[in-house]
């Protein structure tokens, strides 16, 4: 990193000292999240804290104009840095909204994008004019207000979704999670009554993972904490059966590939095995239909009533397996291949 100008260097120590007022720690009110701050008012060296326009950027915008603007450059493996450190503690803040240009983008879409709210952008204009001081007063005082507010907007975009033994859960907004929930809602009570969730994957929140750990390690299952974990996972105790289901909204489906993969992160089960994909259409199902792998397994939320068997003796129920007997399903109602 070059040494900063005289005129970086004041912008910096600026934008630092605002975050101070705004009542941030050390890490959010250090170098890089003043950096940050800048990059989302669009606040060069040359411009006044009056002309902060506020434009909504990505992670990588905001590092790729901080070292267009100020020199510093960030490696590509800091980006999660900014992200975790900064921006997620701007956002609970109430300083920065996350896509309010669409509240329902995928958690992992490159187009996920910040900004700063208008409360913030109103103090950051008033900086270096004979308001500064009231309209710091202002927001200051409202602040617990503000982040309420915006704590409030973010859980509304959150998904409800209830659990088949009647428990509520939030997944967050975009991406798969609206066919998780039509998988649980729908296809659930029909193929899978009584059967019990022990885990849902929310690829935005770990933290708000279903995840029943004694309950899958009773079954001889031990999932990694690294490498991917399928998108949802029910057991059947009056079968003993584990449906393993993949929602294949925003990835693939369970492929020959992902099917080695399952069956080997699943090798332990005392449960017999079954493989789902979940679509959300029937016409986004056709898209894979020659990559599905054999002795799985599809359904579309659109057509909720009926499964499509890829080869095999049996519907719906697991192979290499003789204690149970397979679910008996209706050919007419339960298949469409």
């Amino acid at each position: 990193m070059s040494e900063f100008t005289a005129a970086q260097a004041t912008k910096v120590a600026e934008a630092q000292a605002i975050l101070q007022e705004f009542n941030f720690d050390a890490e959010r009110s250090n170098q890089r999240s003043a950096l940050v701050l800048l990059a989302l008012a669009d606040v060069t060296p040359a411009t006044a804290w009056a002309s902060a326009s506020g434009p909504m950027r990505g992670t990588t915008e905001i590092m790729n104009w901080v070292e267009e603007h100020y020199g510093v450059s960030y490696a590509p493996n800091t980006r999660e840095t900014v992200r975790r450190f900064t921006l997620h503690q701007f956002v609970a803040a109430g300083l920065v909204v996350e896509n309010p240009d669409d509240p329902k983008r995928p958690i992992n879409s490159p187009k996920w994008v910040y900004q700063l709210t208008p409360e913030a952008l109103t103090v950051l204009r008033a900086i270096g004019t004979p308001q500064a001081g009231a309209a710091m007063a202002d927001y200051t005082a409202k602040l617990p207000g503000l982040v309420a507010k915006y704590k409030a907007a973010r859980e509304l975009k959150r998904i409800p979704v209830t659990l088949p033994d009647g428990s509520a859960v939030k997944l967050s907004p975009g991406g798969q999670n609206e066919l998780l929930k039509a998988i649980i809602d729908e296809f659930c009570p029909r193929f899978t009554p009584n059967g019990e969730v022990l885990y849902i994957g929310d690829a935005a929140k770990k933290s708000d993972e279903v995840y029943e750990v004694k309950r899958l390690a009773d079954l001889g299952i031990v999932l990694p904490e690294r490498g991917k974990k399928p998108d949802l996972i029910v057991y059947m105790p009056d079968r003993n059966w584990l449906v393993i289901i993949e929602a294949a909204s925003t990835h693939g489906p369970v492929d020959a590939k992902r099917h080695g993969e399952l069956k080997t992160l699943f090798a332990g089960s005392t449960a017999g095995l079954v493989f789902v994909s979940a679509f959300p259409t029937r016409t986004n199902m056709r898209k894979y239909v020659d990559v599905i792998a054999w002795e799985t397994d599809a359904w579309y939320a659109d057509h909720p009533d009926h499964l499509v068997h890829f080869n095999g003796e049996r519907f719906l129920g697991p192979y290499e397996q003789t204690s149970t007997s397979p679910l008996e399903l209706d050919t007419e109602e339960g298949g469409d291949a």
